[in-house]
């Protein structure tokens, strides 16, 4: 299953809680960046495939429960 998240700045990203908004400002105010649960990004499973700039990456879950990213 392939999930498409808006990460850019000023995007509207989902959570459990609603939407998550970064502004600009905020970023460059040195402000703590977004914390999104693994569990609400890899939708319940344990893999995801990420479109960046039109690579295709891959978040899994390993057997030991750490998180991995491939291209």
């Amino acid at each position: 299953m392939i999930r498409s998240l808006p990460l850019a700045a000023n995007a509207a990203c989902s959570s459990p809680d609603g939407p998550l908004v970064v502004p600009v400002a905020a970023k460059r105010a040195g402000a703590p960046c977004p914390r999104l649960a693994s569990a609400s990004i890899l939708g319940g499973g344990n893999e995801i495939e990420i479109d960046h700039h039109g690579a295709i990456y891959r978040l899994r879950i390993t057997s030991l429960g750490k998180l991995i990213l491939t291209k």
